[in-house]
């Protein structure tokens, strides 16, 4: 970013842009967040992306990364190095699909149960610091609002 661009009024900008425009506004404090919490997680030593991978795979059992990028939402192409990167530390291991020989089904080693446990103890501090900015009660009001958003259309 150019020196002088970035600065008070463009600080006060946004507080606006909130009110005109709550998709940008959203997709910024989105962007902030993951960032805050992303270096917060690789801090500990597990992304934030191979987090969500391991607790998924802790809730649903084995699936295949396709499957994996899909119900998470993260591109195919990433889900392949945060498998790849998983299974190098021992915390996943990928063996083909009994139904489909051509797909790898992911599964959770122990090692990756006990990573995940770890890293969960860690969420409340991380989330924290994340929403600093907001009350317990603003907190608990975003959740309801954000998974109001996330329910699929009836």
């Amino acid at each position: 970013m150019a020196p002088g661009t970035e600065g008070p009024a463009s600080a006060a900008y946004f507080p606006t842009l909130a009110a005109e425009r709550l998709d940008i506004a959203l997709c910024r404090a989105s962007a902030a967040v993951a960032r805050a919490t992303e270096a917060r997680a690789h801090a500990l030593g597990l992304g934030v992306g191979q987090h969500l991978v391991l607790k998924m795979l802790a809730a649903v059992g084995p699936r295949s990364q396709r499957v994996l990028s899909d119900e998470l939402r993260i591109d195919r192409s990433v889900m392949v190095g945060l498998c790849d990167s998983l299974e190098q530390a021992g915390l996943v291991r990928r063996e083909r699909a009994a139904g489909d020989r051509r797909a790898y089904a992911v599964t959770l080693t122990d090692a990756g149960r006990q990573r995940l446990a770890h890293a969960e103890e860690a969420v409340p501090a991380l989330l924290d610091d994340a929403f600093q900015a907001l009350t317990p009660a603003e907190r608990d009001r975003l959740s309801a609002l954000l998974g109001k958003l996330l329910r699929p259309a009836p």
